[in-house]
């Protein structure tokens, strides 16, 4: 898009140019990120501000929409993103945080309300922007939360998410890092794996493609970290602590199995807020 076109126009009128270039270019909620875009130039809700665009404003708007038109993820063009009532930063070599995300940490806060363990130990595995560890530690203050992160560019926006809170951030493989933890030293452990099936990399929409390949591969069957965590953290977690997966909506049964016959139990499954299967949670038997 050429900043010409949306110079002097009102803001409501750049949205709708906006979003015909995205429309135009395939990109699904153009609509919505329109008007996301538009925000990030003017700083305020477009709906709201009656002056027209500046050439400044008008050069940027159209860089923005140049870059999500070739499907660059909106949540990489803000700079940060909500993750319940939490902003965080995120950009290129992390995986952006999803609301379907959300119910993952409010299963693991209610667990660990429900539990009322006046300081509880808590492991967000493979963390990422650190969202789950940090939802936890919003709504579950007293709780010692540490997040691992094996990526060194996912680990900058861990670290700069966890900064000036009480969330500890840790670089380690998840696959070794069991080996350095005491048994029955945990809580609660919280994850969202890598699960994408070796078909199903192939085959990612192009705003994903642009997000680490390494938060998203989950082995051959998508199983390869749910195996592992189910093996080795088990006996990390005291008697009756608490495991809570994320999982792909068609995997409730095959992580169910791997749980079971690892030993877990009290295996429950939660639906996201768009009715797909989106969470396991499991107790390590008393």
């Amino acid at each position: 898009m050429v900043s010409e076109t949306l110079c002097g126009l009102v803001p409501r009128a750049a949205v709708r140019a906006v979003e015909a270039e995205l429309a135009a270019a395939g990109c699904p909620d153009a609509d919505f990120d329109a008007m996301e875009l538009c925000r990030m130039v003017i700083g305020r809700d477009p709906r709201l501000a009656p002056d027209a665009l500046t050439k400044e404003q008008a050069d940027r708007l159209a860089g923005l929409t140049t870059r999500r038109a070739a499907r660059e993820p909106l949540q990489y063009l803000a700079g940060e993103w909500d993750f319940l009532d939490l902003t965080l930063r995120v950009g290129p070599g992390v995986l952006c945080p999803r609301a379907d995300s959300e119910v993952v940490c409010e299963t693991a806060i209610e667990l660990l309300r429900r539990d009322a363990n006046p300081a509880p130990r808590v492991l967000d595995l493979c963390a990422g922007t650190g969202c789950l560890g940090l939802g936890v530690q919003r709504f579950v203050p007293h709780a010692a939360v540490t997040c691992v992160e094996k990526s060194d560019d996912a680990f900058r926006y861990l670290a700069a998410n966890t900064g000036g809170t009480p969330v500890e951030a840790l670089r380690a493989d998840v696959m070794d890092y069991w080996r350095t933890l005491t048994p029955g030293s945990v809580d609660l452990i919280l994850c969202n794996p890598p699960y994408l099936t070796a078909e199903e990399m192939t085959r990612l929409m192009p705003e994903t493609a642009r997000e680490p390949a390494m938060a998203l591969d989950g082995g051959r069957d998508g199983l390869d970290f749910y195996r592992a965590i189910a093996a080795h953290y088990r006996n990390v977690l005291r008697p009756g602590g608490r495991l809570v997966f994320e999982i792909g909506c068609a995997q409730r049964e095959a992580v169910r199995g791997i749980l079971s016959r690892a030993g877990w139990t009290e295996i429950a499954c939660r639906r996201d807020y768009g009715g797909n299967d989106r969470v396991l949670s499991a107790r390590r038997p008393l």
